[in-house]
C-alpha cells in the first residue's frame, strides 16, 4: 500500500511540475476556438485559395446547377435523457470530414448548424446532439457547405433546412 501511495504522490507532483515548466516556457496546453481565429493570418495554400480570401469564402455561396443540387431535410426530436437530437437527411450529398478545408468536390462537404441564427457547430455526419437550447421557440437551421466552406446555393438561394422547436 505504501508503494502505491508514493507512486500516486510522485505522479501528482510530476504532472504538476510538468504543467508548471510548460506554462513557464510559454507553452499553451489547450485547444482553439475556430470562431475566434483570424483566418487572414492562416496558410490555406492547400485549399487553392489565398489567405486573405479564405475568410470571405464562408460568406460566398457556391452556385450548384439544378441537375446536381443536393437536397436537405432535418428532424429535431427530444432526447429521452436530455436535450434534442438533430438528424440531417441530405440526398445527393456526402459528408467528407477528411476533406474539410480542402478544394471543392461536387457532391461532398460538411454542414453548419445554426440556433436562432447563430452558428453553433460544423457537422461532419448526419446526427448531432443539441445539449442545451434556450427556452421558447428555437429555430434550428442546417446549411450544406463545400469542403472549402462555401455555402451551397441553387439559383441564389442557400441550400438549407429549418425547423422551429418549442423548448420548455
Amino acid at each position: 500500500m505504501r508503494k502505491i501511495m508514493i507512486f500516486v504522490i510522485g505522479l501528482t507532483f510530476g504532472i504538476a511540475g510538468g504543467f508548471t515548466v510548460a506554462a513557464g516556457s510559454g507553452i499553451k496546453i489547450e485547444g482553439h476556438d475556430h470562431a475566434e481565429m483570424d483566418h487572414s493570418t492562416m496558410d490555406h495554400s492547400a485549399t487553392g485559395h489565398s489567405d486573405a480570401g479564405h475568410a470571405m469564402l464562408h460568406d460566398m455561396p457556391l452556385e450548384i446547377d439544378a441537375a446536381s443540387a443536393p437536397t436537405i431535410d432535418i428532424m429535431v426530436t427530444k432526447d429521452l435523457m436530455a436535450g434534442y437530437n438533430l438528424h440531417v437527411v441530405a440526398d445527393g450529398f456526402r459528408f467528407a470530414p477528411k476533406s474539410a478545408s480542402l478544394a471543392h468536390v461536387a457532391g461532398e462537404g460538411h454542414a453548419h448548424i445554426y440556433v436562432n441564427g447563430v452558428k453553433l457547430a460544423r457537422l461532419y455526419s448526419d446526427w448531432y446532439h443539441l445539449d442545451t437550447l434556450p427556452k421558447g421557440d428555437v429555430e434550428i437551421e442546417v446549411s450544406l457547405n463545400s469542403n472549402d466552406h462555401r455555402p451551397l446555393a441553387l439559383d441564389g438561394t442557400l441550400i438549407t433546412a429549418k425547423k422551429i422547436v418549442t423548448v420548455d
